[in-house]
């Protein structure tokens, strides 16, 4: 169980939540880090007294040590704060929920300090992978996932002897705000009717990655990293009720589900307790009184961003780091309104086709290949919405 946590995207609403949790459990904060969001962080660290707090940008962080002056509590920015953060000796667990790519570095410093690792931050799996697991055998550190659906694969494996045991991994997915539309009708949507999830209240760039179905295409790919299975071992399907987080299907024919209230503090608290299960006085699943359970297979054809990141996933090399790159830099465009909801598939394939892709990548491949995404992303974006 955690002891004392750093905290990387503290103001978001992982961040947010993993704090309830630090305050039922009395877990201690050594680190706060934020992006911009200084107001926040400012409340935060003035709350929990972290030895360090970090501001990526370096005008807020400048702002918050003007504020904290006196309170014994340093202010450090950039990404050398947050590796700073993500290394500190005093802290047994880092979890990692910055949001995108610029996740990687502090996660990979958390990795060589040997840290437990409660991971939600998923473009750190996607991108770099196998760079990510094999540095986490070589330090000897722990990951252990935070997103809902990875949470409930692992929960469900904590009875398996061996990866070998598993025939199948089923990562289910609401559907999105979009779910039944054809892919014309979903082309037409706002960013305001993307931001509607029936479900679950997240951060922007993920609430949006549901409404493409990208979020799960990520999960795929998380999960393939994760849990070291092929991209035949892992199939989506769509559970609007939300109810089951993800199943396990064993080589006997036993399916192993984890079941609960759709509520990410769930899978924060295991993964801060694990081991343990610790009390929680949050409602329980309640059989009679919720919805009835159904299931139906993913529409790849209204929904082609989940397509594109299992056909990366079986190409494997750098494709997942453009697949990545593109779609944020296409979310970022939408957010901004300067391009459809359309067009985010769109220009995430004209990325995956316009870029040449490294087998067995180095850091420096992966990140090239981001950049180029974006890059390519923001040259097609120019020529129309």
């Amino acid at each position: 169980m955690a002891e004392i946590i750093s905290l990387l995207g503290s103001t978001g609403s992982i961040g947010r939540q993993t704090l309830d949790i630090c305050r039922e459990q009395g877990i201690k904060v050594a680190a706060l880090t934020a992006h911009s969001s200084i107001d926040l962080l400012e409340r935060q660290a003035r709350e929990f007294r972290p030895r360090l707090a970090v501001v990526y940008e370096m005008e807020p962080a400048l702002e918050l040590n003007r504020r904290l002056a006196g309170e014994g509590i340093e202010v450090a920015y950039g990404l050398d704060g947050l590796r700073r953060a993500a290394s500190l000796a005093e802290s047994d667990t880092v979890v990692t929920a910055v949001v995108g790519m610029a996740g990687l570095w502090p996660t990979m410093a958390a990795i060589e300090s040997g840290k437990r690792v409660a991971l939600a931050n998923k473009e750190t799996l996607v991108c770099a992978g196998e760079l990510v697991m094999d540095a986490a055998r070589r330090y000897g550190a722990e990951i252990i996932p935070v997103d809902s659906e990875h949470s409930a694969i692992f929960q469900c494996l904590q009875g398996s002897r061996d990866r070998g045991e598993i025939r199948r991994l089923i990562l289910t997915c609401s559907g999105g705000p979009f779910f039944g539309l054809r892919r014309e009708e979903a082309a037409q949507k706002t960013r305001a009717d993307a931001l509607r999830h029936p479900n679950w209240s997240m951060g922007e760039k993920i609430t949006i990655d549901c409404a493409t179905l990208m979020n799960k295409g990520l999960e795929f790919i998380e999960a393939i990293r994760l849990f070291r299975v092929s991209p035949g071992q892992v199939d989506v399907v769509i559970h609007r009720q939300s109810i089951i987080h993800s199943m396990v299907e064993f080589r006997d024919g036993a399916v192993l589900a984890q079941m609960g209230t759709p509520d990410m503090r769930l899978p924060i608290r295991y993964a801060l307790t694990y081991p343990n299960r610790e009390r929680s006085e949050l409602p329980a699943l309640d059989l009679l009184s919720c919805p009835p359970l159904t299931f139906a297979p993913p529409d790849l054809e209204a929904f082609p961003c989940l397509r594109l990141a299992m056909d990366c996933a079986r190409v494997g090399g750098t494709s997942c780091a453009v697949l990545n790159g593109a779609n944020e830099a296409a979310v970022e465009l939408f957010r901004r309104e300067e391009i459809s909801f359309g067009r985010i598939p769109d220009l995430v394939e004209e990325a995956l086709g316009q870029i040449s892709v490294k087998s067995n990548p180095s850091m420096e491949d992966i990140l090239e290949a981001d950049g180029q995404a974006r890059a390519a992303v923001t040259r097609s974006a120019g020529g129309g919405s």
